[in-house]
């Protein structure tokens, strides 16, 4: 497949360049010669781009708001780098953001403790109460994924792998024993290699219990199509606009079918393909921002039943995803689920607390700003000077 895309994209699809062709038919499988267009409304969507500064953040206010006495002193964090994911030290990543944490040495310390900021603190009460309130759809967006795999099952490991994406709390995958409850959705089975795994318990008796959202929303016997999303600027050739009817008039085949009697279908073949895009725009529309970083998803790939160069469905149907390569990394977006107007899409219940803990964040630089310029500072409780929020 021969890509017209930039040096980095390539490096990152870790694509091969066979001999050019524009529209090469090869056992019913159409290699087409795509453009990536830099698009810079999906480059600049702040939940996305700010990922992987806020997931540290959010594990560092889970820890401090966890504790018993809702503070915690550095020494607690500060060997937790790798763990926790941050850019720089423990340290130097807590004072980053004064909107977040408030620093202060309690009488008879010499360490500096960290508390959360009253706004802070806020939001992290609307959080844990959107998680009890919306349990019900965590577990079935969680129910969701592991009815697309094969055996209905998924590692613990990987579960964790994607947890955040999927906009699970820290405590959803803890045994039984510790007195979790997943309301018979879901049961703990013991894998190979002495591996922990969740299953999905399934009615045997109900055929088909899960259809994807395009199926929902699609009406009459017309075969299923994906809603197109050109960026501004990308046009593309008569030839692949041809191909690209035809792709879609093909039989669209459900995420939560049984895949294995497809068997026959060669994999490299455009039908194939579909179910590829359809099981990828199905696991997007089940996460917090419908997108994710490209090279976590790579760990659902065989339980998913997709190819190993399953990435080229990103590149090869622009007008459905767009890939942001933004912070030294390559998001994967779902167009539709950013589209003006309402997508129907359904809105994950913790996406607009995580917009919100975003805002708060970009406060910091604010705050920091004032701070070096000798502006305003409050009052900790303890009597330590700290930024007050403007």
């Amino acid at each position: 497949m021969f890509l017209s895309l930039p040096k980095t994209l390539k490096n990152l699809l870790l694509l091969s360049s066979p001999k050019p062709s524009n529209l090469t038919l090869k056992s019913h499988y159409t290699d087409v010669k795509m453009k990536w267009k830099k698009d810079p409304f999906y480059d600049s969507i702040d939940p996305i781009n700010k990922t992987h500064l806020l997931k540290p953040l959010i594990s560092l206010k889970n820890i401090i708001s966890s504790d018993p006495d809702r503070c915690i002193p550095i020494s607690a964090v500060s060997k937790l780098k790798y763990q926790l994911d941050t850019p720089t030290k423990v340290s130097i990543f807590l004072r980053q953001y004064p909107s977040f944490f408030q620093e202060f040495t309690p009488p008879n310390h010499t360490l500096p403790w960290f508390r959360l900021t009253p706004e802070a603190a806020h939001l992290d009460l609307e959080e844990r109460a959107i998680y009890r309130n919306q349990r019900s759809d965590l577990i079935l967006r969680l129910r969701k994924l592991l009815l697309m795999t094969k055996e209905k099952t998924l590692p613990l490991d990987i579960i964790k792998g994607i947890q955040w994406y999927l906009g699970l709390p820290d405590d959803f995958l803890q045994d039984p024993e510790a007195g979790f409850d997943f309301d018979g959705s879901f049961e703990f089975v013991d894998l190979e290699d002495g591996v922990r795994g969740l299953r999905a318990i399934t009615d045997l008796t109900v055929e088909d219990p899960e259809t994807s959202f395009l199926e929902r929303r699609n009406s009459g016997d017309e075969p299923v199509q994906f809603p197109l999303f050109p960026s501004k600027g990308l046009r593309l050739k008569k030839k692949i606009e041809d191909w690209l009817q035809e792709f879609q008039k093909l039989p669209y085949i459900s995420p939560y079918r049984d895949f294995s009697d497809l068997k026959q279908q060669r994999r490299d073949s455009d039908v194939w393909e579909k179910r590829v895009v359809g099981v990828l725009h199905e696991l997007l529309c089940l996460f917090v921002d419908h997108a994710a970083e490209r090279r976590r998803l790579r760990c659902l790939r065989t339980y998913l039943g997709l190819p190993q160069k399953f990435g080229e469905a990103f590149v090869r149907h622009p007008h459905i995803f767009y890939l942001s390569l933004k912070g030294k990394t390559c998001f994967v977006i779902l167009k539709e689920a950013y589209a003006s107007g309402s997508s129907g899409i359904e809105e994950h219940p913790i996406r607009k607390v995580r917009e919100k803990y975003v805002e708060l964040m970009n406060r910091s630089k604010v705050m920091l700003k004032d701070k070096r310029d000798g502006g305003k500072v409050g009052c900790g409780s303890d009597g330590d000077l700290v930024p007050t929020l403007v």
